[in-house]
């Protein structure tokens, strides 16, 4: 080991690995204004990582009063306090860019599990069963609603007799 990377290994942090790409996390980092010192929290969606050693950094995304807001943080940066991982994600991608695209709620959707196939074809027989469910239930209304117009035409209607349809008159030749 020469120099370089004995100085480089001195300076890792050894508990700031613990998050992947698709997790909502909070980096604390340290900001310096004048003589004083304070912590500031950005919280968001970690959309990529890169680089390896003391150079690896991290994005992490977020929406701010309906703009997306990215920051790139050093991972072994003395100014990070600590990085909190909110909620896991998971994705199947090393990069999410794809959310750059996105608005609203749907900038932050990543999926919190992968379903089993088994898990999977439950919930789509239980989306099937629940749609002819509210299907039946839509007609068996629609059909109610129809006999009840019927039966309320019945019911106003004046007992006189219908008049005989007349034939329709052709015109002269």
């Amino acid at each position: 080991m020469n120099i370089i990377e004995a100085i480089t290994q001195e300076q890792l942090k050894k508990d700031r690995g613990n998050f992947r790409v698709g997790d909502s996390v909070r980096v604390h980092t340290k900001v310096i204004e004048g003589d004083k010192e304070r912590i500031q929290i950005f919280a968001g969606v970690v959309i990529g990582r890169r680089g390896h050693g003391i150079g690896e950094t991290f994005t992490v995304r977020r929406i701010s009063y309906g703009e997306g807001v990215e920051r790139i943080f050093p991972l072994h940066s003395p100014r990070l306090e600590k990085i909190e991982v909110e909620r896991e994600g998971s994705t199947r991608r090393a990069k999410l860019n794809y959310l750059r695209g996105r608005k609203g709620k749907q900038a932050l959707a990543v999926d919190e599990k992968m379903m089993t196939a088994e898990e999977s074809a439950a919930a789509s027989t239980a989306k099937t069963e629940a749609r002819a469910v509210a299907k039946a239930e839509a007609k068996a209304a629609e059909t109610a609603k129809a006999e009840a117009k019927v039966a309320k035409a019945k019911t106003e209607a004046p007992a006189a007799p219908a008049k005989p349809a007349e034939a329709p008159k052709e015109p002269a030749k």
